[in-house]
């Protein structure tokens, strides 16, 4: 997942962050769990997808789509 060039400057401490901290969280219906966190040095939305077990990374991205918490 960190390979990708989009993600490569992704940290992993914002990862651990927006997991322990976010400002929005979703249960998609597959039971991973979706979270968001702002990375104010990026001025972007981080979401990491945790898989079921709610501690395994999925995936994590800067979500072009997310305009903040519900």
């Amino acid at each position: 997942m960190r390979e990708k060039p989009d993600r490569r400057r992704i940290k992993i401490e914002w990862i651990a962050d927006t997991i322990e901290n976010p400002i929005h969280t979703e249960v998609q219906s597959d039971g991973r769990i979706r979270k968001w966190k702002k990375i104010e040095e990026e001025d972007k939305f981080l979401r990491v997808i945790l898989l079921e077990d709610g501690e395994t990374v999925h995936n994590a991205f800067f979500d072009r789509s997310f305009k903040g918490a519900f």
